[in-house]
């Protein structure tokens, strides 16, 4: 077998249609795309949704986007439980002596120094903030999220109009 006796396998290969060559031929007169109507026209738009709002135009431009599932946390340091009279330490006390917002979550940071003994309760802790109350004889607990081990509940402005 030689280059010129090389051909394609019987059947693989197919001569292109050539349509509107005239109504003798099978692909004359429309060419296959019907009578008039928008699939027989040549000029529609990339993109275009049939006069619906192009996905280009519903989509938000710039400056990012706000995460429906942010977790914030209310922040309380070491240095303001240092201050703080008890030994008893929860949201509810932090509240009621107005350290921390009165909604949301609280979590306790590590800046300053703890040398007394406390028991804290909170949603979270950073590592360096649990490592100092243990060290200084305390106890830390954690409070479970009211919304679950899972994600938040999604919530803001894309969410209000459903």
């Amino acid at each position: 077998m030689k280059i010129h006796d090389l051909k394609p396998a019987p059947g693989s290969t197919k001569s292109r249609k050539r349509v509107a060559r005239g109504i003798g031929g099978k692909g004359g007169k429309t060419a296959g795309r019907g009578t008039k109507g928008q699939g027989a026209r040549s000029n529609i738009k990339p993109g275009f949704e049939g006069g619906q709002l192009p996905l280009m135009q519903r989509i938000p431009k710039l400056k990012g986007f706000k995460n429906p599932f942010r977790v914030e946390y209310a922040v309380v340091n070491l240095d303001t439980l240092q201050n703080f009279e008890g030994d008893e330490i929860t949201p509810e006390t932090l509240r009621t002596k107005g350290l921390v917002h009165k909604h949301g979550l609280v979590k306790v940071l590590g800046r300053g120094e703890l040398t007394r003994q406390v028991r804290v309760r909170a949603h979270a802790f950073s590592k360096s903030a649990e490592r100092a109350i243990t060290a200084a004889g305390g106890s830390v607990e954690v409070i479970p999220p009211p919304f679950g081990n899972g994600r938040p509940p999604a919530k803001g402005n894309a969410l209000t109009n459903r």
